[in-house]
């Protein structure tokens, strides 16, 4: 009878419980717990406008492209920046943070298995167990009469007796939630993906590292080489006031003349001073780009003259967008904010989790290890929540915000590297023209400082003119050196622009050494 009581009693609390997880389910209903995307597309246009419309392959990248330009102190400073840059280390770094992250949020998935083990020793008091205190006979044993009744009175009052218990236990306890409405699952995806763009995000920072060391070498060239036009150039206007000086001293000129000359020379002279203070802080720049104190590097530099300039083609846009980290990098962020949004979703339903505990336990120590002391325990929880303060409704709010944030960081992610790639290609050609026009520029205005030079030593030319001709050489000498500068770092951004040799195949690659970390060195301890 008493079984069948129990039995009936089961049934009805079972049927309760699912009864109010049902009704529970119900009020969800009411909830709003649809979720509307908003608009992702965002369609390539089929070429770009300065490139040709045609598909190109991905473009070699790090020391394998700066060796293109020709230069092998070019090479190895890319090389040691790849090793040294300080950047690029902290960008590693956030990768095994991401990683460490990802089995964080992942542990949900498993099961929790702890040992445990207790000694217990308390004391219950009398006054607890009992409401009178305990009887004496031996005190009614006592002589004389006044010790006969304090000895009653003793009596009566007598004692409470603490019990002293003993307990000890050893056992494993499991816990293990069941995944029924991919709450931790989506967890987990949101966590990995996070590990994926981390990865992707160092791409980014190297092809950055990269592009700033390059073009900071090209700075060093183009000092270097206006420092020896400057250098040059005090040499020439020194010689022209060597012959205005020999003509004065024959009378064949004035001190106006030797006045204006003289300034001329100053002026470039005092060129040179800010040149070397470029030179020196462009080469404290590069230090820190690869990772060392500025008094430890050692550039020797040379001339833009020397450079060759790399063949680079940009393909079709579409191909560009999956060539650049970074818009890999907002991919795998959006995804990841979208299992978020489905981990908020699932919060508001149902979790069950089982629970067990197997060990031993017994009073007394020496019997612990007794067949007789084996005690098991095995159950499940059902929670559902039904009011919390709206935070589970603000929780999922906050989610679709930040999915909202991401998707539109995305978009912008896209036409950024459109952007980005359309200006390279603008910045090659156009440079390439001014290139072209600073060398013709510099050709024709040394014709004419040769011709005045030569009008001056037959005193058939002002020093008003010649002036001018000096300073129109010397400026395009300076103006060509520059576009020289604007040509190569326009080769850099269209690498940068193109992805700096990333590609589809880099992508796969990075995602399969994430999974490899997220599977390596599983165990119960380090």
């Amino acid at each position: 009878m008493r079984t069948t009581a129990l039995l009936a009693r089961s049934r009805r609390l079972r049927a309760s419980a699912v009864l109010a997880t049902g009704l529970a389910i119900a009020g969800l209903s009411s909830c709003n717990l649809d979720w509307e995307k908003p608009d992702l597309s965002v369609v390539p246009p089929e070429q770009f406008l300065e490139g040709k419309p045609k598909s190109a392959s991905p473009i070699v990248g790090g020391p394998e492209f700066a060796a293109k330009f020709g230069s092998k102190e070019l090479t190895e400073l890319t090389a040691k920046a790849l090793s040294d840059n300080l950047a690029i280390a902290a960008a590693m770094a956030r990768i095994e943070q991401a990683d460490a992250n990802a089995r964080i949020v992942s542990s949900a998935l498993w099961p929790s298995v702890s040992l445990g083990s207790s000694a217990l020793r308390t004391q219950v008091p009398g006054t607890v167990t009992s409401d009178l205190p305990n009887f004496n006979p031996a005190r009614s044993i006592l002589q004389g009469a006044g010790q006969r009744e304090a000895a009653a009175l003793a009596d009566n009052l007598g004692t409470f007796s603490a019990t002293r218990t003993n307990f000890f236990a050893l056992g494993v306890n499991a816990s293990y939630e069941i995944d029924f409405w991919g709450k931790n699952q989506n967890a987990s995806n949101a966590a990995r993906l996070l590990a994926n763009a981390s990865r992707f995000d160092r791409d980014v920072v190297e092809i950055a590292t990269l592009t700033a060391v390059m073009n900071a070498y090209f700075q060093v060239l183009a000092v270097q080489d206006q420092l020896r036009i400057a250098a040059e150039n005090v040499r020439i206007a020194e010689r022209v006031l060597g012959a205005i000086n020999a003509r004065l001293e024959k009378g064949a000129a004035t001190m106006l003349d030797y006045g204006q000359q003289a300034a001329v020379l100053a002026g470039q002279r005092a060129t040179i001073p800010p040149l070397e203070q470029a030179l020196r802080q462009t080469k404290v720049t590069l230090a820190v780009l690869l990772g060392q104190t500025p008094e430890t590097l050692e550039v020797r530099g040379g001339t833009l003259n020397s450079l060759r300039y790399p063949k680079l083609d940009a393909g079709l846009p579409s191909e560009v967008l999956l060539r650049r980290p970074d818009v890999a990098e907002a991919e795998a962020f959006l995804a990841s904010r979208e299992f978020s949004v489905l981990r908020a979703r699932a919060a508001f339903f149902p979790s069950i989790t089982l629970n067990g505990r197997y060990g031993l336990q017994s009073i007394v120590l020496r019997n612990l290890l007794r067949p007789e002391a084996i005690a098991w325990e095995i159950g499940s929880n059902l929670a559902q929540p039904l009011f919390d303060g709206f935070a589970l409704q603000g929780q999922y709010q906050l989610e679709q915000g930040r999915f909202k944030e991401a998707a539109a960081f995305y978009r912008q992610r896209i036409l950024a590297a459109l952007a980005d790639t359309e200006s390279a290609l603008i910045a090659v050609k156009e440079t390439a023209k001014s290139v072209k026009i600073g060398v013709e520029a510099v050709a024709a205005s040394k014709i004419a400082l040769d011709a005045v030079e030569a009008q001056l030593l037959e005193g058939t030319v002002d020093v008003i003119t010649l002036s001018t001709v000096q300073t129109t050489f010397f400026q395009y000498e300076f103006n060509l050196t520059l576009a020289r500068l604007a040509y190569y770092q326009s080769a850099v951004s269209l690498y940068q622009a193109l992805g700096g040799g990333w590609s589809p195949t880099t992508r796969n690659a990075e995602i399969a050494r994430a999974n490899e970390a997220y599977e390596a060195d599983k165990g119960p301890w380090p």
